[in-house]
């Protein structure tokens, strides 16, 4: 009885693409990040790059998925692209003058697809009170409009310090 190959070997697994980011300690690479993407585990591709310079004096800063909710993958390309849009430095090839928080930012607006202010990376949802006061709110400005669609309606949330009103409204 013979075996096929797929019987005898084990299926490969599914390459996962990720995006990292690392920094070396020196003075030529000061302030920098090494933005760039792999299949493979990080570390080793990290110190595949930097063993032929013999640098030890780094550390992997940034270590994430880069796939989009649709299963599409985000390249080290699209990731230094936005950030040079947003106006940070690309003084060599794969390296930016930016912070973890900057990388973390836009690789949250290529995952989500919606642009974020400042280093607003951090996704979470609406607790059930807020939900309840945008959908009250929204309900009431559509009446508003369905009586007068000119009309400039006005809803004031008494609501205490902390609620989250400026986090609401977005």
């Amino acid at each position: 009885m013979t075996k096929t190959v797929e019987d005898i070997l084990e299926p490969k697994p599914e390459a996962r693409p990720r995006i990292y980011a690392y920094t070396i300690d020196d003075l030529a690479h000061d302030g920098l990040l090494k933005v760039g993407q792999t299949t493979r585990d990080v570390r080793a591709r990290v110190d595949e790059q930097l063993r032929t310079a013999a640098i030890t004096n780094y550390r992997i800063e940034l270590d994430a998925p880069a796939e989009r909710a649709d299963g599409s993958a985000i390249t080290d390309f699209e990731v230094r692209d936005a950030l040079k849009a947003k106006g940070f430095e690309n003084p060599t090839l794969e390296w930016m003058r930016c912070s973890v928080a900057d990388v973390q930012t836009v690789l949250t607006e290529l995952h989500t697809g919606q642009k974020r202010s400042g280093t607003h990376h951090l996704t979470f949802p609406m607790r059930r009170e807020q939900a309840e006061a945008v959908d009250l709110t929204h309900s009431y400005y559509m009446s508003r409009w369905a009586e007068d669609m000119h009309a400039v309606p006005r809803f004031l949330w008494n609501a205490k310090m902390r609620y989250g009103k400026t986090f609401t409204t977005y």
